[in-house]
């Protein structure tokens, strides 16, 4: 008997299969018991008749605990009642391990901090085990997008010797006696990556020290950051609109059953088709003051609240672009038109998930960022290579950031952005 993965068993429809995995629930009926038993890749229903198995193994079915591991043998057979479903007619059953106690997890109501103490075991639940499925087909759509058009991966390091979005939000570690911190960003090492090829993206985990609570941050999260020679402002938001609906697109062709486990109502992403609506940050604010906000002035930077305003007025992502200089990092170029704002870009997701990209157009001329730097009050040593960059061939350029996570609950559905990764860190959350 070949063993078989749950999702291919609809390809051996009357063969008679091994499947190896864990009890997910069990329930008796007189003659029967019904095992549900996960793989990994599915949960199927092996049905248990007295009358097909061995004395001994019909017993064993009767007892085994929620989560032992577990071999089972049959036929597969379609479900009765759902197409598309498949079950297995029993013929051999066999515990491989049982659990050395009750498991922790059951189908009552568990505490939030309950859960995350055993988020190591939380991971094995249906609806956890969904939410991953679909991070990782945004994560390949990610590098699909990406590496089909052109961009090379350029993976930027992890410890670093200075900031990228401000100094109050590092995370410092000793580095052979040296300061050094954890990344808060991979952008200013895709800069000088682009000066060599061109068109550059890097992938990976960054580190921001807030001291933040919500339901939109972490301490540790993944994000991708493409960058990209000879662009402007505009070339960035069509790059980012088309990148966010390719996204988006892979995450409703190919998790569908996922997300109707998660209970997602999938029309709002189904409206994420390029071109976003683009507004400026003083339409932004007028926004605000239409929508209850009479607070919101200029200087003022949106948080939650606004940005789930803002987003409230349209029917898929909006662009808020050229943003006042002081709210954004030293690194931004001006806009000629009016140096007190940026030419930067901000992506809101809609249904009050808020932004996802942040990005726009680098400040590339040598004198300017300079001033900048120290307008910051930013160590210059610590930037003598990135001045590098402008100093030998400078040449304008954008890219941006996207949250995997940010974007993982956005197309999920999910209220707090501690579900969308497996092991997530927050503030007073270190393990498991």
């Amino acid at each position: 008997m070949d063993e078989v993965r749950v999702e291919d068993l609809g390809k051996h429809v009357g063969e008679t299969v091994t499947v190896r995995g864990w009890l997910y629930h069990r329930r008796s009926s007189g003659k029967l018991h019904f095992l549900e038993v996960r793989d990994g890749t599915g949960t199927v229903q092996c049905v248990v008749f007295k009358g097909n198995v061995p004395a001994e193994a019909f017993m064993l079915a009767d007892h085994i605990q929620q989560e032992s591991s577990l071999e089972v043998a049959g036929t597969v057979k379609p479900h009765g009642r759902t197409p598309g479903l498949y079950e297995i007619d029993v013929k051999e059953v066999k515990l491989l391990a049982a659990v050395a106690q009750e498991y922790p997890i059951g189908p009552k109501e568990h505490g939030t901090d309950f859960l995350m103490d055993h988020r190591h075991l939380w991971l094995r639940s249906r609806r956890q085990h969904a939410i991953v499925r679909v991070r990782h087909t945004i994560i390949k759509a990610v590098r699909d997008f990406f590496d089909g058009r052109g961009f090379t991966l350029v993976d930027a390091p992890i410890l670093t010797s200075n900031a990228c979005e401000g100094t109050s939000t590092l995370f410092e570690t000793d580095y052979h006696g040296e300061k050094a911190y954890l990344t808060q960003s991979g952008q200013l090492y895709m800069e000088a990556a682009a000066a060599a090829f061109g068109k550059v993206y890097c992938f990976g985990p960054t580190f921001r020290a807030e001291k933040s609570k919500t339901r939109r941050h972490l301490a540790e999260f993944w994000m991708v950051e493409p960058e990209v020679a000879f662009m402007d402002l505009d070339g960035d938001m069509r790059l980012a609109e088309d990148f966010v609906a390719f996204v988006v697109g892979r995450a409703l062709e190919g998790r569908r059953e996922d997300l109707k486990v998660l209970e997602r109502d999938t029309t709002p992403l189904e409206r994420v088709e390029a071109p976003f609506p683009r507004i400026t940050y003083a339409q932004a604010i007028d926004i605000l003051h239409e929508t209850g906000h009479p607070e919101a002035k200029v200087g003022d930077d949106f948080g939650g609240d606004e940005e789930t305003a803002i987003s409230g007025r349209f029917d898929r992502p909006v662009i808020v672009h050229r943003y006042p200089a002081e709210l954004k990092a030293f690194y931004f170029k001006r806009d000629p038109a009016d140096s007190s704002r940026t030419l930067n870009m901000d992506v809101l997701a809609p249904e009050g998930y808020g932004e996802i990209i942040g990005g726009g157009q680098r400040e590339d001329d040598l004198a300017t960022l300079e001033s900048s730097l120290a307008a910051h009050k930013l160590p210059r040593a610590a930037f003598e290579w990135y001045l590098d960059v402008r100093r030998y061939g400078t040449f304008p350029h954008a890219g941006f950031g996207l949250g995997i996570e940010r974007t993982v609950a956005w197309v999920c559905g999910l209220p707090h952005v501690r579900e969308t990764i497996p092991f997530p860190r927050m503030l007073n959350r270190l393990a498991p």
